[in-house]
Parts: structure tokens; C-alpha cells; sequence
């Protein structure tokens, strides 16, 4: 920290035309600091420097309106220069100083952002995901009419959709070893929690798959009828049409099971 100070202080020499002698940081007002944030950030493209400088007003002038300002720019420059940590601090702590503020929602969106901007590939652990969607949320439900609403729901989509890819991902992992309860299992759980996403055309093939191997003839049956009616122009429906015709079955709604269910509902509207 003790680098970082005097680093700022150095730059601080004659950084608005004065003389060239050092200066320290508490002579310059609020108002310097913060457009001096504001130069390292967009005409230097140093975005931690800018971070730094706005902490800086924040610092020096705490209950000034440029430390409120400050404080939210602190937390949009660590998001850029992907600090995100750092970020999510920033952003918790706007809120929970300026929770009625008209920044409110850009703090509460950078701080989803801070974890969604993490989310790399499903092969990971997914508790990031989580908190982004967590995070989202709040952006819509608590400012829908705000600017970063529509953009928190096209986001929390694709995290939700990530996260059915996680359990699409482990549902093929135990198919492929044999392992057709725990494969089944898996895809379930994306047929029923995650129907909305790009993953229950297969989730309802690869449940043929499982259970035709299981020797279930009837829930296979089912999962495939499903997957006719509602993507019935997608390949893994034709698929899934050519394992059950090879077998001497069609797609049909059959039995009683839990998929049974799911087609009178879906299919039938039967809810009750």
C-alpha cells in the first residue's frame, strides 16, 4: 500500500499544468482527483490507476457528493480492468452506503457482472454462476424500469443456460460409463428445472438412450413423444425416432412414470 501511495503521489506532480514540484494528494480537491481518475481512465486507458485515484476521493473527501460518484467509478474501473474482486467490493459498498441512489442499479449491475464475467467453461465448479444469477435478479426485480434491466435478463438467461449445461455436461459423462441411474438423474433435473433452456432437446434423448438401455420401454417411449411434439425438427429427435422404431416402439406417452406426467401437462395441459 505503501508503493501504491507514493506512486500516486509522484504522478501528482504538476498533473494539471502546476508547478513540477511534488505535491501530495491532499492538496488537490475532490473534484482534481476525481478528473484525474477520469484522464487515467479514458486517455490512458489505465484502468487500475483510475481505481486507484478515485479510492483516493473517496479517501480524502468521504462524505463528499465526488466520493459518491467516486465510489461507483471505482467499481466500473476495477470491473475494466478485470479486478473483480476488487470490483465487487466497491459495488457492496455504494449499496449499502447509497442504497436509494439513482447509481443503485449500475452498482448492483456491475456486481453481477463481477461474477458473471467469470463464468468461463461448464467443466467448473459453478458457484459463481450462482451468484450471478442471484445477483441479476436483483437488478430486475428491484429496478425493472432501469437501463440495465434488459441486459440482466438476457444475461441471467445465459447463465441459466450455462447451468443446465453443467448437469447436461455430468449426465453424459455417466452415460457414456454405464451408469444409466445416475445418467437419468441428471437429465432430469434439466427436463424439469431447466426446460427453458438450449439443452432439453438432448436431455430428452439421451433420457431414450438411458432408458431404453435400462430396458424401460415405457419411459422411453415417453421422453421420445415429448421430444416429438416439441422439437420434433430437431436431429435428436430423429434420432431418438430411430432407437425406438429399431426396437419395434414408437414415440408414445406411455405408463405412469414422471415423464408421463410431464407429457400431460406440457402436451395436454392437463396441470391437476
Amino acid at each position: 500500500m505503501i508503493v501504491t501511495l507514493a506512486a500516486l503521489t509522484l504522478s501528482a506532480c504538476g498533473m494539471f499544468g502546476g508547478s513540477e514540484e511534488e505535491r501530495p494528494l491532499e492538496s488537490f480537491s475532490a473534484e482534481e482527483l476525481y478528473k484525474r481518475a477520469e484522464f487515467e481512465l479514458e486517455s490512458e486507458g489505465d484502468p487500475e490507476s483510475a481505481a486507484r485515484f478515485f479510492g483516493e476521493v473517496e479517501r480524502l473527501y468521504p462524505y463528499s457528493e465526488w466520493a459518491r460518484r467516486a465510489l461507483v467509478m471505482q467499481a466500473f474501473s476495477y470491473h475494466r480492468a478485470t479486478d473483480y474482486e476488487a470490483s465487487r467490493g466497491s459495488a457492496q459498498r455504494f449499496l449499502t452506503t447509497y442504497p436509494a441512489d439513482q447509481d443503485a442499479p449500475w452498482a448492483q449491475y456491475l456486481l453481477a457482472l463481477s461474477y458473471y464475467d467469470q463464468i468461463d467453461d461448464v467443466g467448473r465448479d459453478q458457484g459463481l454462476t450462482f451468484q450471478a444469477l442471484q445477483s441479476f435478479r436483483e437488478v430486475i426485480e428491484r429496478y425493472p424500469d432501469s437501463e440495465y434491466a434488459r441486459s440482466s435478463i438476457l444475461k441471467f438467461d445465459l447463465a441459466f443456460d450455462h447451468l443446465g449445461g453443467k448437469e447436461m455436461e455430468i449426465g453424459r459423462y455417466y452415460l457414456k460409463r454405464g451408469h444409466y441411474i445416475a445418467a437419468v438423474n441428471r437429465f432430469r433435473v434439466v427436463v424439469e428445472d431447466f426446460q427453458t433452456t438450449t439443452h432439453t432437446p438432448e436431455a430428452l434423448h439421451r433420457l431414450v438412450e438411458a432408458y431404453l438401455a435400462l430396458g424401460l420401454t415405457d419411459e422411453a417411449q415417453t421422453a421420445g413423444a415429448i421430444l416429438g411434439f416439441n422439437f420434433q425438427s430437431t436431429p435428436w429427435y430423429q434420432d431418438s425416432f430411430v432407437l425406438l422404431t429399431g426396437q419395434g416402439l414408437r414415440p408414445d406417452a406411455t405408463g405412469s412414470n414422471w415423464l408421463a406426467t410431464i407429457y400431460r401437462q406440457v402436451v395436454r395441459g392437463e396441470w391437476l
